[in-house]
C-alpha cells in the first residue's frame, strides 16, 4: 500500500487509541505523519518511533487542543517542518463522564469542537487540492443509550456541522471535508476487558468492540484519492450502533 506516499498528514491526539492507530494507518499507506499530544511524551515517541520504522517521517507536537492558538500553532509548524501539509485528522477529544457543570462544558466543547474548528482553519492556509480534512465523531452523535453522555454527545453532535460547513467552504478548492463516527473501540481509554464492555457490545448489531485499526482503514480510506468525490459526509464506523 503506497497511495499516500509524498503526502504529510497530521492527527491530532495521535500517541495511543484511535488517533495512533490512525497515525500507524497512513503511515502504512506512504505518508509522513506529525502527531499531536497533551501530556504524553512517551507514548507519542514510541508512535513517532514505529512510523519511522516504516521508513516514513514522523513528527510530535505537544498542544492541548483546549488551546486554540497551540492547535494552529502545531498545524503550521508541522506543515513548516515537513514541508507540505495535506491531510488533516481532528481525532484529539475528551470525555468528562457524568459531568454537568459549565466549567466541564466549557472545556469539554473547547477540546471535542473549538480544537477541530482551530486546526481545520490553520490547515486550510496550507491544504491545495486534493487535501483531506477528516473528523473522528463517536456514536453517541447518532444514539445516547444511557444517562451520562449529554455533554460529549453534544460536542459529538456539533461536529456534523462543522463538517458541512467546511465542505461547502473548502469544496471549491478541491478540499474534502468529511466525519467519522466510530463505535465501541477497544483502546486503553475503552477497554473491550471492562465491566461495561459487554453491555456497550450488545448495543451493536455486530456484539462486539471494533479494533482501532479498523477505524483507522476508513480514515485512511477518506484520505486517499479513491475517495475523491466523498464530502460533507458522516460514516458510522460503529458496527451497528445506530441500525
Amino acid at each position: 500500500m503506497n497511495e499516500l506516499h509524498g503526502k504529510v498528514a497530521l492527527v491530532t491526539g495521535g500517541s495511543r487509541g484511535i488517533g495512533a492507530a490512525i497515525a500507524r494507518e497512513l503511515a502504512a499507506r506512504g505518508a509522513d505523519v506529525a502527531i499531536t499530544y497533551q501530556s504524553g511524551a512517551a507514548p507519542a515517541a514510541a508512535v513517532a518511533c514505529e512510523i519511522k520504522e516504516r521508513g516514513r517521517r514522523a513528527l510530535t507536537l505537544q498542544a492541548d487542543s483546549a488551546d486554540a492558538a497551540a492547535v494552529a500553532g502545531a498545524v503550521d509548524e508541522a506543515a513548516e517542518l515537513l514541508g507540505r501539509l495535506d491531510i488533516l485528522v481532528n481525532n484529539a477529544a475528551i470525555f468528562l463522564p457524568g459531568a454537568e457543570g459549565i466549567d466541564e462544558l466549557d472545556r469539554t466543547l473547547a477540546v471535542n469542537v473549538r480544537g477541530p474548528y482551530a486546526a481545520a482553519r490553520a490547515a486550510a492556509r496550507h491544504l491545495g487540492a486534493g487535501g483531506r480534512i477528516v473528523n473522528i465523531g463517536s456514536n453517541v452523535a447518532e444514539r445516547v443509550p444511557f444517562p451520562g453522555l449529554t455533554m460529549y454527545a453534544l460536542s459529538k453532535t456539533a461536529l456534523a456541522g462543522l463538517t458541512k460547513g467546511l465542505a461547502r467552504e473548502l469544496g471549491p478548492r478541491g478540499i474534502t471535508v468529511n466525519l467519522v463516527h466510530p463505535g465501541p473501540t477497544d483502546t486503553d481509554a475503552n477497554p473491550a476487558s471492562q465491566p461495561n464492555a459487554a453491555a456497550m457490545a450488545g448495543l451493536t448489531a455486530l456484539g462486539r468492540y471494533a479494533d482501532a485499526a479498523e477505524i483507522a482503514s476508513v480514515v485512511a480510506f477518506l484520505a486517499g484519492d479513491d475517495a475523491g468525490y466523498v464530502t460533507g459526509a458522516s460514516i458510522s464506523a460503529d458496527g451497528g450502533w445506530a441500525a
